[in-house]
């Protein structure tokens, strides 16, 4: 029987450092646990995302589970087979990919790729100069529901989309970077790469933004500060599709590509396809500064 993948975990300013643990060794129900990988490290450091209390606890549950957590970052890397980065602070990704890149060791980058869609291109670079296996992407790429119309719908008919999720309010950065992503990355699931520019609204109610492409498709993306619900819609000409989250396990429905990955070395997630989620939340977030329409570069 194989050795089970030996995970480091860097960052413990976000609950998914926690629940993947949880899935993989610790008190999840047994048909969600996912066998053939044992999380041995977190590494921790202050955050504006999370207080040190709240770290506190989080590390006492994780070392109920077997995981040793420490401030040192060789520390943390030793005898690790693999690397999540799960760092809430968008603004790190960067800092902190540069550090294990050179490691030989496969990364998953949790969601948003980056701060910023220039620091999303220097992990993409760094990660070809280095060799490095990585994917960065939001659960909600995921969805069973969402997956199942990919799957029916043909590519040329996914013109119309309609998108929205919630914008949590980040500590520290743009709200719109730090949980846009997540319906961001359900659209670019559906309509890939191409985007050629977005114009953005700001109301009492959230951010509303419209996303043209230069072959007539179009997508809306709502992000609302009221209501914490995923979902979209895909318009056709002889009907409408939508999906929503309903009552999926979005770690586990993640953690499963993850594992995937880890085993295969294939990524899930195409780097091009990041970096248009980067390059969407980046030209919202410059459409709402400015008032005006926002171009795409990737």
């Amino acid at each position: 029987m194989s050795q089970p993948i030996q995970i480091a975990l860097v960052g413990l300013d976000t609950s998914h450092s926690v629940e993947f643990a949880r899935l993989i060794q610790g008190n999840a129900p047994a048909e969600l646990r996912i066998p053939g990988m044992h999380v041995r490290s977190c590494l921790r450091f202050p955050s504006p995302f999370h207080s040190e209390e709240g770290q506190n606890k989080r590390q006492a549950e994780l070392e109920s589970w077997g995981v040793q957590v420490t401030h040192d970052f060789d520390q943390a890397l030793e005898g690790a087979d693999a690397v999540f980065l799960e760092i809430n602070d968008p603004s790190l990704h960067l800092e902190y990919f540069e550090k294990v890149a050179s490691l030989g060791k496969p990364v998953f980058l949790d969601k948003p790729m980056a701060g910023n869609l220039a620091d999303a291109r220097s992990i993409a670079r760094i990660a070809r100069e280095n060799g490095t296996l990585f994917f960065s992407s939001s659960s909600l790429r995921f969805l069973q529901s969402l997956q199942t119309l990919i799957s029916e719908i043909p590519v040329a008919d996914r013109k119309i989309v309609n998108v929205f999720g919630p914008l949590g309010i980040a500590p520290a950065g743009s709200s719109v970077v730090w949980y846009g992503v997540h319906t961001v990355e359900m659209l670019v699931a559906l309509l890939g790469i191409g985007a050629g520019s977005v114009t953005a609204h700001r109301d009492p109610t959230g951010v509303t933004a419209v996303v043209e492409y230069a072959d007539q498709r179009r997508a809306v993306v709502e992000l609302t500060t009221k209501l914490f619900q995923y979902g979209g819609r895909v318009v056709m000409p002889q009907a409408i599709r939508t999906f929503d989250i309903g009552k999926e396990v979005l770690y586990h429905n993640l953690l499963v590509k993850i594992a995937d990955f880890l085993k295969t070395g294939k990524s899930p997630v195409p780097v091009q396809e990041t970096l248009e989620v980067q390059a969407i939340l980046g030209a919202i977030e410059q459409s709402l500064e400015t008032g005006a329409t926002a171009s795409i570069e990737l």
